[in-house]
């Protein structure tokens, strides 16, 4: 009997959550097995509260009979704060086979902010005449009296924060709370502290710093939020009788200030070793010189439970070489851009400055170069205090860097005493794209370390320059190439809780979220405000999550109402702040918005948010809704055909951008479409199949030639080494992807001081076609969720091989194919309690076994159509290999 089982159980996308604040919480797990067609047929669920035996379940669903294994949605008693939940579950398939039980648990943060019972308290460096921006550390001592159960933190601040307990940090997690819309929504982190707290004296310690709250951050000099940093804390103590001890945050915390002197996310940090007070957060130590804390009268109304996964260090990288430049510098050069910082171990007399200062680039000439971070400083300093070996990592600040520039340095710099921690949020890995072309492969890495660098706590546009800002367009044009990469469900989940938060009240949308510039007239840009339906549509396509999509209609709706109602014309957008195809090649010179028209840029999203806002509607049942706005959507098109259409059929815009939009979006039909899918082809092939697409043109243009037919297209213009291209910058030695085509020239000139990050991940956008496009992985969008997987690989001359993997809510999905002298072997593999359709290409229905089985004969496979030299197949579960002889006359 082939085997079978559970495993994997998650709840709210996370295995073992502590400290979550969804009080209806869904669960989901995935099937295991060997063999084909493992299909669930029902399940048996249970949860307990405190209780991992279920001898008294507050939830028992009994046998339900459903292949529903995602996003079960809790249905018992309301669940309470600081508790934990065990869960179970069990499931039997088809063959009547019943696999055992498995078991989790998710536990509770403090879910109503009314039931905090600490105060804000907070310090202020300055009014005590200590230097102004240094980082205060707060700490209390307390006693245990008995042997305990169970120790918590629920705690949060004002700027960012840093937790010791005894002398010792808590976890991994980096920058709490996260960036928020910090009025309307801020995080808070609960910690399991069980193991840190001993009988006796205890001591807890905090550091706070300015982080996005109250440092430099979007143009603004300082105290953008607020000028106040500030903690919130309970530890909350069960002792093994069942009595219970809270330490809040109150009047009786001393604080005094510490070695780090300036922390700031664009500047770097300061860390004077000489002002350490060693053992501070020990209960031991001498406090009676450290001043209490003020404590503060500020709204706990916007407290919720920690969101999004933390920030956390992801991998650490040694130096690859140490650099001697022209100039005289020293300078390590790590081979791979990323976001992070260096430590390092060092032994200097008192006094002795030793500074790094971060860079993504060399000049041409082999210097650091820093023009492009604009005002970001990025120099981290250590102070050393002459007792030894010194070790230095910074905590509070974070750069975008391959190279470092180190001055001061006392000895010899080799690599060994250097290290880079890449920091990111913690998103699991979820995708792999490999092909036969080593530039591509490395095109791949360069989206993903894209991702990695800027997918800190929200999604970034950039990690070195004065910028680091939540941009919408960014994020709406790499989200489903994100999706494939990298689980960021509950990522996008919090970033887009916070648009709606910050969404404006006539139901415009920030170009950046969190909004950092509230009341400008710079906002609602097409193709940027519309990631507010672009992304949860996105999220519930790749993740079946209908609860975020259904949270978030009512934005959506208002984006779309938003732009029906700001125009000139009802189905018209032609006002407004625009940035149009921004970076396009085909920008008038000194221009960076390229040459399509703006007022057609922003009228075509305005019909692709209005049709997606239809089809949201009809998933949510609402149906009139629905029929609404696919009658704007048809109205749109009929003005964009009067509008931007000639009698004869050609679009008024000769831009690539232009024809990419009217045929992805489906916005021309009939004679015209075909008329326009000639004139994009005629636009490539004048531009010697060139890219002149910036930052709204370049996601869809790939995959808008795939659908028109000329995958051939598609393919030269991805494995063009020329530049403009993709791979120019590969080939000119870049490790992440560029925000301009040429944003280094191959001179070694560079496009700009003011505009020109070597982070950005926008045009890795094309990372979705090759995903979906050539490994062809996709899925159905009336079974979302990859409930049901489209396979349609789409191999080209230009490759012989390609292989993608994408590991869903059900387990992971593989599609590969290798072609060599007309052979084609296509392998995939379809998990557990779902059913694929594959399309096979360029095949002939006697020319095509799998496994060496005629297909009307093999296990698990179901023909459902053959023409045009395609076949179309339904695969039930399992693995498959498929082999067939190219079709010469397809």
């Amino acid at each position: 009997m082939h085997g079978f089982g559970i495993g994997d159980l998650r709840v709210e996308y996370r295995g073992n959550p502590i400290g979550i604040g969804v009080r209806i919480p869904r669960f989901s797990w995935k099937l295991f097995g060997t063999g084909r067609a493992i299909r669930q047929k029902g399940y048996h669920l249970q949860v307990s509260e405190n209780d991992p035996y279920f001898e008294n379940p507050i939830w028992d669903t009994g046998e339900i009979g459903s292949d529903q294994s995602v996003h079960i949605v809790y249905d018992g008693h309301p669940l309470r704060s600081r508790q934990v939940y065990h869960w179970r579950v069990r499931v039997w398939d088809a063959r009547g086979r019943v696999s055992d039980w498995e078991s989790s648990f998710f536990e509770t943060g403090i879910l109503d902010f009314r039931e905090w019972k600490a105060q804000w308290i907070t310090f202020d460096p300055g009014k005590h005449n200590r230097p102004c921006e240094a980082l205060p550390l707060l700490r209390k001592v307390f006693k245990v009296y008995s042997p305990l159960r169970s120790a918590r933190v629920y705690a949060t601040a004002l700027g960012l924060y840093e937790l010791e307990i005894n002398g010792k940090r808590l976890n991994d997690q980096l920058f709490t709370p996260g960036w928020t819309s910090y009025h309307k929504r801020l995080q808070t982190q609960t910690f399991d502290v069980t193991e840190y707290i001993r009988n006796g004296d205890n001591s807890i310690g905090m550091t706070l710093a300015d982080g996005w709250y109250k440092g430099r951050i979007g143009g603004h000099p300082c105290d953008f939020y607020g000028n106040r940093r500030a903690a919130l804390l309970e530890l909350h103590l069960v002792y093994k009788d069942g009595t219970e001890q809270a330490v809040v945050t109150d009047g009786s915390w001393r604080a005094e200030t510490g070695p780090i002197l300036m922390a700031s996310i664009y500047d770097g940090e300061t860390y004077d070793a000489r002002l350490e007070k060693e053992g501070w957060s020990l209960p031991e130590y001498d406090d009676q010189n450290w001043l209490f804390v003020e404590t503060t009268e500020r709204s706990k109304h916007m407290l919720i439970p920690q969101e999004n996964v933390p920030t956390v260090i992801v991998k650490e990288l040694k130096p690859e070489r140490v650099l001697h430049s022209p100039n005289g510098e020293t300078i390590l050069d790590f081979g791979q851009n990323m976001t992070g910082w260096v430590s390092y171990s060092a032994s200097g007399v008192a006094g002795t400055v030793i500074e790094l200062i971060h860079a993504e680039e060399l000049d041409s000439d082999g210097n650091l170069y820093v023009e492009n971070l604009r005002s970001a400083k990025q120099i981290t300093r250590y102070i050393c205090k002459g007792t030894g070996n010194e070790r230095y990592e910074p905590r509070f600040s974070f750069q975008g860097f391959r190279y470092v520039k180190v001055n001061g340095y006392p000895g010899d710099v080799i690599s060994e005493c250097f290290t880079a921690h890449v920091i990111s949020s913690d998103l699991e890995e979820t995708g792999t794209f490999e092909c036969s072309d080593p530039l591509v492969n490395r095109l791949q890495s360069n989206i993903v370390w894209g991702q990695r660098g800027n997918f800190l706590d929200v999604p970034t546009d950039c990690p070195q320059r004065d910028e680091r800002l939540g941009y919408t367009g960014d994020a709406q044009v790499f989200v489903r190439t994100a999706v494939h990469n990298m689980n960021v469900a509950v990522f996008f989940t919090k970033w887009l809780r916070d648009l709606k938060a910050d969404q404006l009240p006539a139901g415009g949308v920030p170009n950046t979220i969190p909004d950092t510039l509230p009341g400008w007239e710079m906002h609602s840009a097409s193709g940027w405000g519309d990631a507010a339906v672009i992304c949860p549509w996105t999220i519930y396509l790749c993740y079946g999550d209908l609860r975020l999509l259904e949270e978030q209609y009512d934005s959506m709706k208002a984006w779309v109402e938003f732009l029906r109602s700001s125009g000139e014309q009802e189905y018209l957008r032609n006002n407004g702040f625009q940035f149009g195809d921004w970076l396009a090649l085909d920008a008038p010179a000194g221009s960076y918005t390229g040459s399509t028209p703006k007022d057609f840029i922003a009228t075509a999203f305005y019909a692709y948010s209005a049709k997606l806002l239809s089809r949201s509607a009809l998933v949510l049942g609402k149906h009139e809704d629905a029929a609404m706005y696919e009658e704007l959507f048809a109205n749109i098109r009929v003005s964009f055909n009067k509008e931007f259409v000639t009698s004869t059929g050609r679009l008024v815009a000769a831009t690539q951008t232009a024809h990419v939009l009217a045929l992805h979006f489906d916005l021309v039909e009939g004679s015209i479409r075909k008329r326009v899918e000639k004139d994009l082809i005629r636009l490539i092939e004048e531009s010697e199949y060139k890219l002149t697409t910036g930052f709204l043109g370049t996601p869809y243009i790939c995959p808008t030639l795939s659908e028109i037919g000329r995958n051939d297209l598609a393919y030269r213009l991805v494995l063009s080494r020329d530049y403009p291209s993709w791979l120019y910058s590969v080939q000119n030695g870049a490790t992440t992807i560029w925000e301009h085509w040429d944003g280094r020239k191959s001179d070694g000139s560079f496009w700009s001081k003011d505009m020109n990050s070597f982070n950005h991940y926008a045009f890795g956008a094309i990372g979705e076609w090759l995903y979906r496009s050539v490994a062809g992985i996709d899925t159905a969008q009336d079974r979302p969720g990859f409930k049901h997987i489209q396979i349609k690989p789409l191999p080209n001359d230009g490759l012989n091989y390609a292989k993608a993997t994408f590991q869903s809510m059900y387990g992971e999905i593989v599609s590969g194919w290798k072609v060599a002298d007309g052979a084609v072997n296509i392998e995939v593999t379809i998990p557990p309690n779902t059913t694929a359709t594959l399309e096979l290409p360029n095949a002939l229905q006697d020319r095509v076994t799998e496994q060496g089985v005629r297909l009307d004969e093999a296990e698990g496979v179901r023909i459902i159509s053959l023409y045009d030299y395609r076949i179309i197949l339904e695969l039930e579960s399992g693995f498959y290999n498929f082999q067939y002889q190219w079709s010469a006359s397809s």
